[in-house]
């Protein structure tokens, strides 16, 4: 075992730890960035002038009415724009802009005593605009072939040869929502100047280090010159990687200009309407199976709704294209993904960050292709799993594929699968317009950054005089447990109790040039750096512990705040080895710091290992469909996930529940919703509040949950033998959408296979019920076609979309 997986006697990881700030989340005490504006004084509040139309070029702004407006102090244009005036790392992203975008883009920003000022200064600003053609959705842009950015092409095999091998051989397309973060806490950001000069800026922010560069260049100045503290966030799923950058820097400016704090903070509507969500996606596929249902050759094009800028639409399609294989080995592929650009909010990193979207398409590929085949979906997709020696389409080896199966056997000896499926079937034939239906999915999800670079994270740990310990880190804390983790790590690491560890807010005065946390490597990387930095002070204190008590440090342990050797009785208090370190002029602090080895990423040629491991899991999911109305419940969900050896189960398993639902409300609820009209409300969104945009609530709890970590599952050279689990268990939720399907599928004849529509919300179930039903009379009427796909998106349609042998 290698040394950064081996844990030590008595480790603190691996105990069931609370969130180290539940009490105060539950009391209502825990601060946020917004909360800190009752403790600045002279706040000075921003407010957007947005601009309500979908794209069209200013010709004008004046600001002069707003500036007559009581208590209105000043309004902040590109004019006031020291530096860059962009709030992007890709250089296309105005943060004052002279082309309105999309619809409730902020072209200007009032700065006001109180925020109603400020709203009524903006209301008063007015904005003249050349209305321009504008592209709302993604049919849209494809049709004018609107698109930006790369356009990658992933390949392996001979796909020409692989098709010609085939004995099966069907093509269709899928179109899937976009998704709302819909965290609890907006954007928010607090800005204030020191009497040197010095920037400081409280942000909610995933990414603090970018948010300082970002903040850095709009004001012309050096990184050195700007400090972010992210104190913790009320949700970020991604959608407070990139965007938050632009909102600190209005409040940055701000402060700059008028030398007092400035606080940005978006209502909810403003926030859904300006900020970016998780990339829709369409679908163009072809698939070819052998005799035996084994996959042979897929072709596929895969395109996201960017919006108006790249944002980090780019790895995210690059993400999907390497997750489209998902569980299944695919021997000949040819994938193309490309970013379509639309007149809508940039959309951005959302958990999973496209993995979710390509491993969609094949999953759906599986469900549709299942029955045509002459299959159940389960067994088709044990048929192709990945087996020892093969690797995936970009080239990575799959290691340890017998955790696809270990998980997925486990899951069906869980989930008491035989026996369930013969209720089923017997409940099926007993009720003509309800019907059940069980499925089982997988999941294999690679964990790093694609982007090398970003694999990288630093921490310092402070020892003081008393014996009590500080951790600064470079991930941040958005209620996933990242903390907590991290305080385990250390307790571990230097032998003590978790109470005598705290953790300081993350800031970029601590630990510079941090990735983001993202992409489920905070724990990963900034767990490993605290590991590391822990160890040099560890090092550091056995000598002097060895002095102390007579034995060379090799032999000296420390456990539980207690110095020993072996077979002695003599012992040092943790709190007097530190004291007599201190005297004995012993450093107590060090720098930590970490990079993922092992990694290597061909971009252009899109071939190598960008992963350092795969998680993986499975669930089997039961709903109920009601035949009248679509609606539907979903009766029991059962999870076995691969977590390696958890540092903190309960926080792993909350993650994983948490995870599943998101992933459920992405497939089944959440349909967002924008005006394609011609009229004058073009590209608005019209679900702008959870009034109108439905989010999975207790209602949509599976009626009985049950998760479990796969056991005895070390991985090693990760940290204490631990496997991230933020993004993972969002695609468990697969198992909803094909239980949907199934059940629908179960009101038509056996071997049509049924199109969903996603999200699968009760009006696209009772269409895909519907189409079921109405299979047998479209099955006869299409002349010699051997194999159907029941077209159910579009409603009362049903078509023959898959053609049969080739």
């Amino acid at each position: 075992m290698s040394h950064l997986s081996e844990r030590p006697e008595k480790p603190v990881v691996g105990l069931s730890m609370p969130h180290e700030s539940a009490a105060l989340h539950v009391t209502g005490a825990a601060l946020y960035t917004d909360d800190l504006v009752h403790r600045t004084k002279d706040v000075l509040h921003a407010h957007p002038v947005q601009v309500m139309s979908a794209h069209g070029r200013i010709t004008a702004l004046r600001t002069a009415p707003a500036l007559a407006v009581p208590g209105v102090v000043r309004v902040l244009t590109g004019a006031d724009v020291p530096g860059v005036n962009d709030a992007g790392m890709k250089h296309d992203e105005p943060l004052f802009p002279d082309e309105v975008m999309f619809h409730g883009h902020a072209v200007a920003w009032v700065l006001g005593e109180t925020l109603e000022a400020a709203r009524l200064g903006a209301a008063a600003v007015e904005v003249d605009l050349d209305e321009l053609p504008s592209l709302v959705t993604l049919p849209e842009a494809i049709a004018a072939g609107s698109f930006h950015g790369a356009r990658p092409v992933m390949t392996t095999g001979d796909v020409d040869a692989g098709f010609a091998d085939s004995a099966h051989v069907f093509t269709g397309e899928l179109r899937f929502s976009d998704q709302e973060h819909f965290y609890l806490e907006t954007h928010a950001a607090l800005a204030s100047i020191d009497e040197a000069g010095q920037v400081f800026v409280q942000s909610s922010t995933q990414h603090p280090s970018e948010t300082q560069e970002i903040v850095a260049h709009v004001l012309g100045l050096h990184s050195h010159e700007v400090t972010v503290q992210c104190l913790r966030m009320g949700g970020g799923f991604g959608g407070k990687e990139m965007q938050p950058h632009g909102f600190a820097a209005v409040a940055a400016l701000g402060a700059r200009l008028t030398g007092r704090p400035v606080r940005v903070r978006l209502t909810r509507t403003q926030d859904l309407t300006m900020s970016g969500k998780r990339h829709g996606f369409h679908a163009e596929w072809r698939i070819g199976f052998d005799a035996d249902g084994r996959i042979q050759a897929l072709e596929a094009t895969l395109t996201a709704d960017g919006g108006w800028s790249l944002d980090l639409s780019e790895p995210v399609v690059a993400r999907a294209l390497c997750h489209i294989d998902n569980t299944y080995w695919i021997p000949h592929a040819r994938v193309t993904g490309r970013v379509a650009r639309t007149n809508k909010v940039s959309n951005t990193a959302f958990r999973g960050f496209g993995g979710p979207q390509g491993m969609l398409v094949i999953e759906d590929i599986m469900g549709r292709c299942a029955p045509l085949l002459g299959l159940d979906p389960r067994e088709l997709r044990e048929r192709n799993f990945y087996r020892p020696g093969q690797s995936t389409p970009y080239g990575q080896p799959v290691v340890r594929p017998e955790r696809i199966r270990a998980v997925w056997e486990q899951v069906k000896a869980d989930a008491g699968l035989a026996e369930r499926e013969r209720e089923i079937a017997a409940f099926n034939a007993a009720h003509r317009h309800t019907k059940r239906a069980l499925a089982l999915t997988g999941v294999k999800f690679g964990i790093s950054f694609n982007l090398t670079a970003f694999n990288q994270g630093g921490a310092l740990v402070l020892i003081y005089k008393d014996g009590s310990v500080l951790i600064n880190h470079g991930g941040t804390e958005m209620g996933q447990g990242l903390h907590t983790k991290m305080l385990q790590v250390a307790a571990t690491a230097l032998g003590i109790p978790p109470h005598k560890v705290r953790l300081a807010p993350t800031r970029t005065d601590k630990v510079p040039n941090t990735s983001a946390t993202a992409a489920s490597a905070g724990t990963d990387l900034n767990g490993a750096a605290v590991k590391n930095a822990c160890e040099q002070l560890r090092g550091r204190l056995l000598q002097v512990a060895a002095t102390q008590l007579g034995a060379n440090a090799s032999d000296v342990r420390i456990v539980d705040g207690f110095a020993r050797t072996p077979g002695s009785d003599r012992e040092l208090a943790w709190d007097d080895l530190v004291r007599t370190a201190y005297l004995q002029r012993v450093q107590l602090s060090a720098a930590g710091f970490y990079r993922t080895e092992g990694l290597h990423w061909d971009a252009q040629g899109f071939q190598g290992s960008p992963f350092k491991y795969f998680s993986h899991g499975a669930a089997a999911a039961e709903v109920e469909v009601d035949g009248f109305t679509g609606a539907y419940r979903v009766r029991r969900v059962d999870i076995v996930h691969d977590v390696g050896d958890s540092l903190s189960p309960m926080i792993d398993i909350g993650q994983v529940e948490g995870g599943f639902v998101q992933g459920a409300g992405w497939l089944t609820l959440e349909d967002l919703r924008w005006d394609a009209g011609e009229g004058p409300g073009r590209g608005r969104l019209l679900t702008q509040a959870a009034s109108t945009y439905k989010l999975p609530s207790f209602s949509e709890m599976p009626e009985e949950f049950n998760v479990r970590l796969l056991e005895n599952a070390t991985e090693e050279g990760a940290v204490y033998g631990s496997k991230a689990v933020g993004e993972p268990p969002v695609m468990l939720a697969f198992s909803v959408r094909e239980a949907l399907r199934q059940a629908a599928a179960a009101f038509g004849p056996a071997g049509v296979a049924v199109e969903l529509a996603s999200p699968a919300t009760p009006e696209a179930v009772y269409w895909a019920v519907q189409a079921a039903r109405r299979a047998a009379g479209a099955a006869d009427s299409v002349a010699g076609a051997e194999e159907t796909v029941v077209g159910a998106a579009e409603a009362a349609v049903v078509a023959a979309e898959a053609v049969g042998s080739a």
